[in-house]
């Protein structure tokens, strides 16, 4: 191999290692994922175009997995801005905080329902966005209900949050949570993604 061929070799193990790791994680635990693979370049370009980068201070992703929207925040984030990202499973958590050393990612194993005292315990203010594709259509009525609150009180008066879905069963609870909610639809994903932008 030479030098010009390795950092290539190096990007392709790196995916091949997320998608075996998203999908082991798919098939141990299909309710907390949704899809058996990650979010497509569309569905993650379509949802960050919502995003104001010049004012971001804060940004919080729930159930980030391997990380595919969590590269692309850091990408486009702001130098003195942080990402706090709440992940449940043990392993995803581990394969963020080592494939991802940004001194402005906070990585957290801890659900959504603690966004604020996890916000608080860090010592940052409230959110500019909240981004989640976690499965709000497995979840019970009560957890999904918790989740959107917290939400809503972890986030700013000016902030939005950002949501992704295959179903469209969290709307009924999104119009009774927020003020403002916008639905959009990204064809091009497997599966193909329903999208809300909630404002309070």
């Amino acid at each position: 191999m030479t030098a010009q061929d390795q950092p290539t070799a190096l990007a392709g193990n790196g995916r091949r290692a997320q998608l075996s790791l998203f999908a082991r994680n798919f098939f141990k635990h299909p309710r907390m994922l949704g899809s058996i693979i990650p979010s497509s370049p569309f569905l993650v370009r379509r949802l960050l175009e919502q995003i104001d980068w010049r004012s971001v201070q804060v940004i919080v992703e729930y159930g980030p997995g391997v990380g595919t929207i969590t590269r692309e925040l850091l990408q486009r984030m702001p130098a003195e801005s942080t990402l706090l990202v709440l992940e449940t499973n043990q392993e995803f958590v581990d394969f963020l905080q080592r494939s991802l050393p940004d001194p402005r990612l906070r990585v957290v194993r801890g659900s959504a329902e603690t966004v604020q005292a996890e916000l608080g315990r860090l010592g940052l203010p409230t959110a500019d966005y909240v981004l989640a594709g976690i499965p709000f259509s497995t979840m019970s009525a009560t957890s999904r209900e918790s989740v959107l609150t917290s939400s809503l009180d972890a986030l700013a008066p000016q902030g939005a949050m950002l949501i992704y879905q295959f179903s469209s069963r969290v709307l009924p609870d999104l119009r009774q949570v927020f003020s403002e909610v916008e639905c959009d639809f990204e064809p091009l994903n497997i599966l193909p993604a329903k999208l809300y932008y909630c404002r309070p």
